[in-house]
C-alpha cells in the first residue's frame, strides 16, 4: 500500500535563527557552527559527535570495555544500560546474580546479574569501576546496550542522514525551539513525565484518530504496534489486506510472530500519514507478574502500546530534547514505516 504524508507548517512554534557561539563552560574543544545561540541567552552546545553504522536496521558506535573494543547500541528505548549475556562470556566478565531480580521486554523475561567493570567508555565519554547490569537470552547484536540512563543526561540529535548522533547541552534553553536545522516546517512532541527509577520517552501518537502511547525506542530494529491496540482499531492477523511478517526477537528467550496490517493514518505532532500499514504483534506476551497468593499472571502496567523505532529515525531528523522534555523532527524522505519483522533488542 502506499502510502501519503502530510505535514501542517508552523504549528504555533517560534523559529530561532541559528547563530554560532563559543560556549566558555564546556570543556572540549567546539568546532564552529556547533553551538546555537538566541536573544533569550539560550546556548545550545555540542559536547560530542559521535558516528554511527547501521547493522540490521540498529544505530551502532564503538567503544570499549577493559581496553577491548566492543560494539554499543544506542538503545533510548531500554531504561538501564547492559551488557547481553552472551557479551558478558565473550569478554570474561565475572557476574553475580541478583536474588529475585527480573527484566521484562519482547520475547519475556530474563533473570539479572551484575558485574563490576573496571572502565567503560564510548566516544569522549569514560566512566571507572562501574556496575552494570548483565541480562538478555538471546544475541542481540551489541555487546554494550547504552539505555535511556545514559541519553537523558542530555539533548541528542539522531542525524542518520549523516550517520551521526550528537550530544549538547543547553543552557537557559527552557523556552527555545532546538531543532537548529530545521526551517519554517518542524514538528515537535512532549513527552511523558519520567517516573522515579524508569527513564523512558514516551509520547503520544495517533492511528486512525485513536490517540495511544508510544515509545521512541532507538534500540527496536522497525516500529511495531502492539497486537491488542491494532485490534481495537479493528486490525487483527485475519482481516483483508494484513500479511505475515515473520517473527521478531528480545530480551526474553522466545520469539514473537508478527503481521503487517493497513491503517488509515498515523498521526505524530504535525505530521500524519494517510493510508500506510504497520506492523503490529503480542509485543509484550511475557511481560507479566504473579501477585503474593495468587497463580494469575497480570500484565504489567504502564506499558505502551507502540515501539516507534528505526524507520522513524530513518525518515526523520530527530532531536530528544529532554531538557524540555519535548522532541522535535522534520522528515527526511522515504516511507516512515517499513514493512520487514521488527526485531526490538533489548525491550
Amino acid at each position: 500500500m502506499a502510502s501519503t504524508l502530510q505535514v501542517a507548517a508552523g504549528g504555533g512554534l517560534r523559529i530561532v535563527r541559528a547563530v554560532v557561539a563559543a560556549i566558555a563552560s564546556v570543556a572540549l574543544t567546539i568546532p564552529p557552527g556547533v553551538a546555537a545561540a538566541d536573544p533569550s541567552g539560550c546556548k545550545f552546545a555540542r559536547i560530542a559527535e559521535w558516528p554511527i553504522r547501521i547493522e540490521h536496521n540498529r544505530l551502532v558506535t564503538d567503544g570499549a570495555i577493559n581496553g577491548k573494543p566492543v560494539a554499543v547500541l544506542l538503545d533510548t528505548g531500554l531504561m538501564q544500560t547492559l551488557i547481553p549475556r552472551a557479551a558478558a562470556e565473550r569478554l570474561g566478565l565475572t557476574r553475580k546474580g541478583i536474588p529475585g531480580a527480573r527484566m521484562f521486554g519482547v520475547g519475556g523475561e530474563s533473570p539479572v546479574d551484575t558485574t563490576l567493570v573496571d572502565e567503560f567508555s564510548v566516544g569522549q565519554f569514560a566512566r571507572k569501576n562501574m556496575l552494570m547490569n548483565v541480562a538478555g537470552e538471546q544475541e542481540m547484536g551489541a555487546d554494550v546496550l547504552l539505555g535511556e540512563d545514559f541519553f537523558r543526561q542530555f539533548d541528542v540529535e539522531f542525524d542518520l542522514a549523516d550517520r551521526v548522533v550528537r550530544l549538547y547541552h543547553p543552557e537557559n534553553c527552557a523556552n527555545a525551539m532546538l531543532a537548529y536545522w530545521a526551517g519554517a516546517v518542524v514538528g515537535s512532541v512532549d513527552f511523558e513525565p519520567v517516573r522515579e527509577g524508569r527513564p523512558e520517552i514516551v509520547l503520544t501518537v495517533e492511528i486512525n484518530g485513536h490517540p495511544l502511547r508510544a515509545l521512541l525506542d532507538s534500540g527496536a530494529s522497525g516500529s511495531i504496534l502492539d497486537k491488542a491496540e491494532a485490534a481495537r482499531l479493528g486490525v487483527s492477523p485475519s482481516s483483508p489486506g494484513v500479511a505475515p511478517a515473520g517473527a521478531g526477537s528480545g530480551l526474553g528467550s522466545r520469539s514473537v510472530p508478527s503481521w503487517v496490517g493497513p491503517f488509515a493514518s498515523f498521526a505524530i505532532g504535525n505530521e500524519t500519514i494517510r493510508d500506510t500499514d504497520i506492523a503490529f504483534a503480542d509485543v509484550f506476551k511475557g511481560a507479566t507478574i504473579t501477585g503474593t497468593g495468587s497463580r494469575i499472571p497480570v500484565k504489567l502496567d504502564g506499558l505502551p502500546s507502540m515501539l516507534l523505532g528505526y524507520d522513524f529515525f530513518r525518515s526523520h531528523r530527530v532531536l530528544v530534547a529532554h531538557s524540555q522534555r519535548r522532541i522535535y523532527f522534520t522528515y527526511n524522505g522515504g516511507p516512515v514505516f517499513q514493512r520487514m519483522p521488527p526485531a526490538a533488542a533489548g525491550k
